[in-house]
């Protein structure tokens, strides 16, 4: 089978090394995002998966825009068997799509028609969901909305955060692709169109995603801090300055260590959310439905991360002082 790779992140390079270590499979060349200024230097910098193209010698195609006719030419002059695309980052018109022989298969981080979008790893962590999944499906010309050929569950650990899942399901969607090609070539796929009133969104990732909301719960801001994790991260203010925290939900109250539980200002904080108490380097924040979360790091804008203990003392920090604004 003939075909084309399309994908930029590290999302899809497992898959490009899964496929060129199949010989029942030509790479014919791989059609990835141009080269984008990154960091402080802003210097040119190439996708992972232009990466691993350029070391295994593969032919590299970085149109600015997938719709122009240069594409469309170099489509059909190649006329790959299938195209392969994973998290590309662009929409693929409709004129493109009847090209190859098999369609245009995509690996999509979720369980359709669960999650359509562009942020499918982060919103079922964020929504407190337990499991997730892998569908290949051939696309069309809706967002995620194409017939469905295989799909896979996975487990979401407890305190998996995004990365963490993203890694593992990249490396699970590799067979997964394999299967989905010889599958088609086999005939031995039936494609299954999805049910488009049980669709969910899992919309772009926004900065303001990230502001902690302390009328929430304990664990439904952990949920957040772990769905956000790198980016936008989960966020708030203190005096003033804007910091981002890590921490984790703390054990039920009557867990707590005693100087916690004895403290004058704790019965007030459970009340109040975003206030902070602290005792013998332990330091905790009330959140909604009189919950608590355990801080375990703090990074204040243009400092670096410190451990929870190092900015209480840094800061001075007194219990009943207060978290950003509810």
């Amino acid at each position: 089978m003939r075909l084309l790779f399309c994908g930029t992140p590290q999302f899809a390079v497992p898959t490009l090394k899964y496929l060129l270590a199949q010989h029942e499979f030509e790479v014919l060349g791989v059609i990835t995002q141009p080269d984008r200024p990154r960091g402080r230097g802003q210097q040119l910098s190439v996708s992972p998966v232009k990466e691993v193209a350029l070391a295994a010698h593969l032919p590299v195609h970085q149109p600015e825009k997938i719709r122009t006719p240069e594409v469309q030419q170099l489509l059909e002059k190649l006329a790959p068997d299938v195209m392969v695309i994973i998290a590309y980052g662009q929409i693929i018109p409709a004129r493109l799509l009847s090209i190859p022989k098999y369609g245009w298969i995509n690996l999509h981080a979720s369980l359709l028609p669960k999650y359509r979008g562009a942020a499918p790893i982060n919103w079922p962590i964020v929504n407190g969901e337990t499991r997730t999944g892998l569908t290949t499906m051939r696309i069309d010309a809706g967002m995620d909305t194409g017939d469905i050929l295989i799909q896979r569950e996975i487990e979401i650990a407890p305190t998996e955060t995004a990365p963490e899942l993203a890694a593992r399901m990249s490396e699970a969607g590799a067979p997964l692709i394999e299967e989905t090609l010889r599958g088609l070539a086999a005939g031995t796929i039936v494609p299954r169109p999805q049910s488009h009133s049980e669709a969910t969104i899992a919309p772009i990732l926004k900065k303001e995603d990230g502001r902690i909301d302390w009328n929430l719960s304990a664990q439904e801001i952990y949920n957040r801090m772990r769905g956000f994790t790198s980016w936008p991260g989960a966020y708030t203010t203190f005096r003033g300055q804007t910091c981002h925290l890590g921490a984790e939900p703390a054990p039920e109250a009557t867990s707590l260590p005693k100087e916690v539980l004895d403290h004058p200002s704790f019965v007030a904080a459970r009340s109040i959310p975003a206030t902070l108490v602290g005792a013998k380097g332990d330091w905790f924040v009330s959140c909604g439905n009189t919950t608590l979360l355990r801080l375990q790091s703090v990074k204040l804008e243009g400092r670096k991360q410190v451990s929870a203990a190092e900015f209480a003392n840094g800061a001075r920090l007194k219990s009943g002082e207060r978290f950003g604004n509810t």
